[in-house]
């Protein structure tokens, strides 16, 4: 297996007027990648690993994203009429590829494209905003994922925190996006080592099972 654990604190949930130092307080404290929603009528691009791009357009941003300087650039499948073709311009443009799918799209709609990107993003919330209740009926994707997928980085993100983040390892999830469980704890540091002691663990348990 080649995927890590890797723990994403959500800037969604942080002070954005603070947010230089809110995002080095979060890499201070031990996360892996900064996850930046952008959506249309919000902020504009930043520089910062993980764009989830909630907009209805999505080709539009590739430039303006690869110019801020992010490495990865996260779209929605049903934002497209032509996953392939963006797909190609992402990568020409210096960034790795995410593909997310909400909770109403099928994971079998995503499959054709999973040998093309480098992420496969399961929402666990409806995309738009912060502090919504984790849907755990969305696991089963994460695991037919994992299954036909062994060594595909998958993401979720919405509502995970302590008290969801197993059912997500377990499930086969390896990137966790968390928000207000994060951000807004009193001690962020070992919420995120909770987090990610927990998806190393499934992650060892996973392969100790093949």
């Amino acid at each position: 297996m080649v995927y890590t654990a890797k723990i994403g604190p959500s800037v969604l949930s942080s002070d954005l007027s603070q947010l230089g130092r809110e995002c080095e307080r979060m890499m201070e404290c031990g996360a892996d990648y900064l996850h930046l929603d952008v959506m249309d009528g919000s902020i504009g691009p930043e520089p910062f690993f993980d764009m989830h791009m909630m907009v209805s357009r999505p080709e539009q941003w590739v430039k303006p994203i690869a110019a801020a300087g992010a490495n990865q650039y996260t779209f929605h499948l049903e934002a497209t009429t032509n996953p392939g073709n963006l797909i190609k311009e992402i990568r020409e443009s210096g960034m790795k590829v995410g593909l997310a799918i909400k909770p109403g799209t099928t994971v079998e709609e995503l499959a054709p494209w999973a040998r093309q990107i480098d992420m496969a993003l399961v929402m666990t919330v409806e995309p738009g905003f912060g502090g919504q209740t984790f849907m755990e009926d969305m696991m089963p994707k994460v695991s037919w994922l994992r299954s036909q997928f062994p060594s595909l980085d998958i993401e979720v993100d919405g509502g995970v925190g302590p008290d969801s983040i197993h059912k997500c390892a377990e499930a086969g999830a390896n990137m966790i996006v968390s928000g207000s469980a994060v951000v807004g704890s009193d001690d962020p540091r070992s919420v995120i080592a909770l987090l990610k002691n927990v998806v190393i663990e499934a992650i060892q348990k996973r392969s100790l099972d093949r």
